[in-house]
């Protein structure tokens, strides 16, 4: 039966249902039985949760093989110096990220914007690159032997270029891949990361962030407590990358019993686990959905690792440096486009490039993106040797937030009227760049 049939059926169903509570509800019955206000209550909820599906229901999981202890990959060792120069291992994936952003996503991008979804043939070609394996240890059948976290940035500022949505939505999986391999348990490993280094990638989703305003990620509102031997989860987790296809999540909760916030694996399917539809300005080919957590029970082995908090703050911030990598990607993407146009467009019998302002603005896109570059290598690169990069990954974020955000304003400006059009791609990157300043979690190196 096709996916259009399934819906019409369950959109028919929903709505008999619907109007079958709605009759009830007009009953005169109800006052005289004196059961109107639960009836109410019943019909509230129904209408407000219609919209709500139940998660993608996913493969099973099974543990390929029997780990002693969990497979970790090697920290790099300090050369002394902070050389930005990538070797050959990781210029191979660089231009192929470049290649594919060049040749594949950017023709899409505009579609998929329009749509609010990837092509799948798209998210079959990014799994092609190897990029959701990246943190999965050799043992496993990863493709690195130690840590890539400069790696994971130069293929996420690679993909970013072509288009940041579409890379948000390419790299997901691979977050939940990289969190699982870092601070999984050996049975973890063993169950879930093999199913990464296939072809058949499962869809996969790190979720951190909450529905709230200023979301403070050390202060969760999503709840783990403790019943038995299991964990029960509540609450509500926002703008997750492609949350109605996703087979498995890595979801961020404040624990009880434990040292504050732990992350959780949680298979697809779950009783208690939903989503709904969540449309944002930007990062739109991802299809962002919310996920709802109500009552999702866990096994006393679903958090990952032993629940250190440390393990979380070390995940808040890997996933910083992940939006910055895309917010330079994106950045770098608005001066390569700007740089021809000013210099094409005429004015007055000349160039507009031949303005102070226009040369002025212009350079300092330029200079912000190196900036922004240089500060999340250096993140990235201390994350890799094992050394303290919390201060680093905090003024990368710092400076991609409101620099990014002031480089897609500036190239809307630079077009002029023509930054205002869909007709180029400028307007998209100014709405996607505005979400590094926004998102915590989805993303890791």
């Amino acid at each position: 039966m096709s996916t259009d049939t399934d819906r019409r059926i369950a959109d028919r169903g929903m709505g008999f249902g619907l109007k079958a509570l709605n009759r009830l509800a007009g009953s005169a019955l109800l006052d005289r039985i004196r059961i109107r206000r639960p009836v109410e209550r019943i019909v509230f909820r129904t209408t407000r949760n219609g919209f709500r599906t139940a998660t993608a229901a996913g493969r099973t999981f099974k543990a390929a093989q029997k780990l002693g202890k969990p497979a970790r990959q090697a920290k790099n060792r300090s050369k002394g110096l902070f050389d930005v120069t990538p070797d050959d291992e990781q210029q191979m994936f660089q231009e192929a990220g470049r290649s594919f952003a060049e040749e594949k996503i950017r023709p899409a991008a505009l579609d998929a914007d329009a749509a609010c979804a990837m092509p799948p043939e798209l998210l079959a070609q990014a799994a092609e690159l190897g990029v959701n394996m990246l943190g999965v240890p050799e043992e496993l059948g990863g493709v690195m032997h130690e840590q890539a976290a400069v790696t994971s940035v130069l293929i996420g500022e690679a993909l970013a270029h072509g288009d940041l949505g579409i890379a948000y939505a390419a790299l997901a999986p691979g977050a939940v891949a990289t969190a699982i391999g870092q601070w999984g348990s050996a049975e973890q490993e063993a169950t879930y990361l093999p199913s990464f280094t296939g072809e058949d990638v499962p869809a996969a989703a790190l979720a951190i962030l909450e529905p709230q305003p200023l979301f403070d990620p050390m202060k969760l509102s999503t709840r783990a407590r403790r019943d038995g031997e299991d964990w029960v989860l509540e609450g509500a987790k926002s703008l997750v990358a492609r949350a109605a296809d996703c087979e498995l999540f890595v979801v961020a909760a404040e624990a009880e019993g434990l040292d504050g916030a732990a992350l959780f694996v949680v298979e697809s399917g779950a009783r208690g686990l939903s989503v709904e539809p969540e449309p944002a300005m930007g990062l739109r080919p991802a299809s962002t959905g919310r996920l709802l957590l109500d009552g999702v029970r866990l096994g006393g082995d679903a958090v990952l690792g032993e629940g250190r908090r440390g393990d979380y703050v070390d995940c808040l911030n890997r996933s910083r440096i992940a939006w910055c990598a895309l917010a330079v990607g994106t950045s770098q993407a608005v001066l390569d486009y700007v740089i021809p146009y000013v210099n094409e467009r005429t004015a007055f019998g000349e160039p507009i490039s031949n303005r102070q302002a226009v040369a002025f603005a212009v350079s300092d896109i330029g200079i912000e993106t190196d900036g922004m570059r240089l500060v999340t290598y250096r993140a990235a690169s201390r994350a890799d040797r094992g050394e303290d990069f919390a201060r680093e990954a905090a003024l990368a974020r710092r400076l991609c937030a409101a620099n990014g955000m002031q480089i897609g304003s500036e190239g809307v400006q630079l077009l002029g009227g023509h930054g205002f059009v869909k007709e180029h791609p400028v307007e998209r990157w100014y709405r996607d760049l505005r979400a590094a300043g926004v998102m915590e979690g989805a993303l890791l190196v």
